[in-house]
């Protein structure tokens, strides 16, 4: 647990919090929302102690570890990709170390009732216990299999680290953290990094994980299906609601509604009271009165409602010129990259209105073949042909990079604007978030959401009626990803999408096209019926796909969704046993948030003294031991039951 007293913190002179005070209690699930800037890294830095607040304590209990992930990270390794990812290890040493030391102090004493022996005896229970977690034993099988779970294949192990893009390298780092099983993880932002199957199996390994996991994120679907818990930092303060985030973003606009009628209320009271002060002020029989009213309007506690970024994107993409009705395709195409082959005799036809995504884990070929459809890469076998008057608009993954970055906003989007157009230039900018200040910025003091945005804006000036968007949300937050959604939902051209955004894609597409061993693989459907498919939903699953994968036999596919269908039932027993423990852990929070606020006040010697003297205060305080025992007994007996259930349904497999 880790109780947040009274904290402060500060950049360049602006407060980033001021006097914040919260919990954060074992098997939490904690996601942080906020806008840009409103301290969801800051917060994450000062939890993980790389960085001290200007005011206010953080208290953590005794020998707690914890694991962090920033957004970015340079690594510097030059081990191989397994070698580095069992350093996780090296602190495996030092416990033994101190676990063979407690082994002969116990084997020396003699004072067995003694309360030193008792702490000795559970110092070193404690130690074991978390030796047989972190499964030393099998440490390289467990690296093995986190590193498969993450993306990488047997024949990546013994590459070098520095071979792999810094995206490759932030997963090694997340294997590391993963593997050395710390109390509390905090990650940043971890999806950025990840395909669309890496996240849904990092999203069930967390959602299994026994320890406490803090993160930002700006995938929705991430943060429902983790977190049970969502604080949000805004104007120096945070709101913490005992939900996910949908249910969150629910709470949060009946908040601001009633911050607002009370605002609204209180005006109209002022009001009122101004008026008769200003009628009766220079009576005499009326100065009681008004003296009177002057002190309440100086007493009343004035509501304000929280600040609020209400700045989106807003834009429709122009009407699609006509085309034919075969759009594109594709026959027989292999492409290579010196000794590596990425693509294989690959098919594909795609005719006209069609929404298709392309879906798999990155470097199989997703970004590789977008190129050779828009003519980026011309050196490939097979045949590639553009139907009747196909134009095409294409966002690629590094399109902000290609921007110049010595041309203003402004003569970015000038310099490609042609006829009437070039006279909205200014209204298209302002639809993306550049005022009048901006639009004369050049491109390379721009932020990587600022550049995303420009390179969207320009994709505007010329109707295509085939859009390619590699990766288009990259830097986007969760408004302008609906904004860009609802646009491409009115879009009536054909298009494919490169993401591994699953909330983005749901609704968007009703094709995909999976990218594996070299190969296409087409599946007709939402991309949650993909991996419904896929047989995504269970953990240990997930290691035999992998084997599936290198046997290449689709019936392994076909038995493992009827496995899920037969075992459907017992996984309800299952969720329905996890649902009453989440329950119970809601109440033990609460519990434990209500101590934690009677610590707090130790901290203040005149609210201690206060303290002493309630004769209500102690009482209240072992109530709330009493209960939160009752409760952990209750959650004791559900966590045994659903360890009965989980092996029962295991077993059945």
């Amino acid at each position: 647990m880790i109780t947040i007293c009274n904290l402060s913190v500060q950049f360049s002179g602006v407060s980033i919090f001021d006097n914040v005070n919260f919990v954060i209690d074992d098997k939490d699930r904690i996601g942080l929302v906020g806008k840009n800037g409103a301290g969801k890294s800051t917060l994450l830095k000062v939890l993980a102690n790389l960085q001290q607040p200007e005011s206010g304590t953080i208290v953590k209990s005794k020998d707690q570890t914890v694991g962090y992930l920033p957004q970015e990270l340079i690594p510097s390794s030059t081990m191989s990709v397994i070698d580095e990812a069992m350093t996780a290890f090296i602190h495996i040493k030092q416990l033994e170390d101190q676990l063979q030391s407690l082994s002969d102090e116990i084997s020396q004493r003699t004072d067995y009732q003694s309360r030193d022996y008792d702490r000795i005896l559970h110092q070193h229970y404690e130690i074991t216990e978390h030796l047989n977690l972190l499964n030393v034993a099998n440490g390289r099988g467990e690296a093995e299999k986190i590193l498969l779970g993450l993306g990488f294949r047997h024949s990546d192990f013994d590459r070098k680290i520095s071979e792999f893009s810094s995206g490759w390298q932030m997963r090694v780092e997340l294997a590391k953290i993963l593997l050395q099983k710390p109390d509390i993880i905090l990650l940043d932002e971890p999806t950025n990094h990840l395909d669309i199957v890496s996240i849904a199996w990092l999203e069930k390994y967390l959602y299994s994980y026994f320890g406490t996991i803090v993160l930002v994120s700006h995938d929705r679907t991430f943060l429902d299906r983790i977190t049970n818990r969502t604080i949000e930092i805004t104007a120096g303060k945070i709101y913490d609601y005992k939900v996910s985030y949908t249910a969150y973003v629910e709470l949060m606009q009946q908040r601001r509604a009633s911050q607002q009628a009370t605002i609204t209320n209180q005006q109209r009271q002022i009001a009122e009271i101004e008026q008769f002060i200003e009628r009766f002020r220079y009576k005499a029989t009326k100065a009681k009165q008004v003296q009177s009213r002057i002190k309440q309007i100086e007493k009343m506690e004035l509501e304000t409602i929280d600040e609020v970024d209400v700045s989106t994107i807003h834009f429709r993409f122009p009407p699609a010129p006509h085309s034919g009705k075969v759009v594109l395709e594709i026959e027989n195409l292999s492409k290579s990259y010196g000794n590596k082959e990425v693509l294989k005799d690959v098919s594909l036809l795609i005719t006209k209105g069609e929404k298709i995504a392309f879906v798999g884990r990155n470097g199989e070929g997703k970004s590789t073949l977008s190129k050779v459809i828009v003519g980026e890469i011309s050196d490939y076998s097979g045949i590639m042909k553009l139907g009747h008057n196909v134009s095409i608009g294409y966002f690629a993954q590094n399109q902000a990079a290609l921007l110049n970055p010595n041309k203003s906003v402004f003569e970015t989007i000038d310099q490609v604007a042609v006829g009437e157009v070039r006279t909205r230039i200014r209204t298209i900018l302002g639809s993306f978030l550049f005022d009048q200040n901006d639009i004369e910025k050049q491109v390379k003091v721009l932020s990587g959401g600022e550049k995303s945005r420009l390179a969207l804006a320009k994709l505007l000036l010329t109707p295509v009626n085939l859009l390619i968007l590699d990766e288009p949300t990259n830097h986007l937050d969760m408004d302008s990803k609906n904004i860009l959604k609802n646009a491409l939902l009115q879009y009536d051209g054909t298009l494919i999408l490169v993401s591994h955004d699953r909330d983005f894609l749901s609704g968007l597409t009703d094709t995909l096209y999976e990218f594996k061993n070299k190969e296409l693989h087409c599946f007709k459907g939402d991309v949650f019926d993909f991996l419904a498919m896929k047989d995504i939903e269970d953990l240990d699953d997930l290691n035999l796909k992998a084997k599936a994968e290198r046997k290449k036999t689709e019936d392994t596919m076909t038995q493992s969704k009827a496995a899920y269908q037969e075992n459907k039932e017992q996984n309800r027993h299952i969720r329905k046993i996890k649902s009453k423990i989440e329950q119970i852990e809601s109440k033990i929070a609460d519990l434990e948030s209500k101590i934690a606020e009677k610590d707090c006040i130790f901290h203040d010697e005149q609210q201690a003294a206060d303290a002493v003297n309630d004769k209500n205060f102690f009482a209240d305080y072992n109530n709330l031991k009493s209960l939160i025992a009752q409760a952990l007994e209750q959650w004791e007996k559900l966590q045994n039951e659903l360890e009965k259930a989980i092996k029962s349904n295991e077993n059945s497999k």
